[in-house]
């Protein structure tokens, strides 16, 4: 039963953190020391988790997904790529993906308390800065291949433990002139591929599937997709306020705190 019950736990943590701009890393530091995670700290059961935010993801931003793969057969047929939205994402996510390939082994070694409590205090910092600074609000329309560099050059900060994919994508595209809402919708539609290949490469690490905790990756998969859309709601929702990234920057702050009195 106790099984159960750190599955339950332990897929809302990582839900509702990987899409929050909260950072997963941070929580999932202080969840794994208290919980016994045992089989829950597998690449199997990431695959789970990281399936139910992805289709979670696409649920929510399906309209939009429609819609630029229309754009994409009209800009196909007339040949101008100028302001493909398609073309766009995959610039701005191959500077992480790069990232990622290349320095996979050196990002590992900076999982540590101290490192990720430090990252959550940098990344408050500029969320505060964000909301006092940025202050264009255009939309996607306006969006253009030197914002989607910039944007996605910026979410290679987010390798840093603590920091937050989300939070710093979202803070890349107000740098750009995006309001807080049209840079959260750029970031979560960034976070398609990404989870997809996050996924992938997993699958690939899996030496073999336990088949007796099948029941355990189901109800994993299950409860990750529900509160990863509940996640999503509540961001977009919050975003909408006048204190913004405020809230989270706050909140980061006192995750750090816990952090650094006691786990470090």
């Amino acid at each position: 039963m106790m099984i159960y019950l750190n599955t339950i736990i332990l897929s809302i943590v990582q839900a509702l953190t990987e899409f929050l701009p909260v950072s997963s890393s941070g929580h999932l530091i202080i969840v794994h020391r208290i919980l016994d995670s045992g089989i829950l700290n597998t690449a199997s059961f990431d695959v789970f988790l990281h399936a139910g935010s992805l289709l979670a993801v696409i649920i929510y931003f399906w309209p939009e997904i429609i819609k630029i793969s229309k754009n994409l057969v009209v800009d196909l047929k007339t040949k101008n790529f100028k302001h493909n939205f398609l073309l766009f994402i995959v610039v701005a996510i191959l500077p992480a993906v790069l990232v990622g390939y290349f320095l996979e082994d050196f990002i590992e070694e900076l999982r540590s308390p101290l490192i990720v409590a430090s990252a959550l205090i940098f990344g408050s910092i500029i969320f505060i800065l964000a909301e006092r600074f940025f202050k264009i609000n255009k939309d996607l329309k306006n969006l253009n291949f030197k914002d989607s560099i910039i944007i996605g050059l910026m979410q290679c900060l987010a390798f840093i433990p603590g920091m937050s994919r989300s939070g710093i994508t979202i803070v890349g595209g107000m740098q750009r002139g995006l309001s807080r809402i049209e840079a959260a919708k750029f970031s979560f539609l960034m976070a398609i591929p990404l989870l997809f290949g996050a996924g992938l490469k997993k699958i690939i690490d899996i030496s073999f599937l336990d088949i007796n905790h099948f029941k355990i990756y189901i109800l994993g998969f299950l409860i990750s997709f529900v509160f990863s859309i509940l996640a999503i709601k509540i961001l977009m929702k919050l975003l909408q306020n006048r204190y913004g990234l405020y809230s989270f920057a706050v909140y980061r702050l006192i995750i750090a705190i816990i952090i650094l009195i006691f786990l470090s």
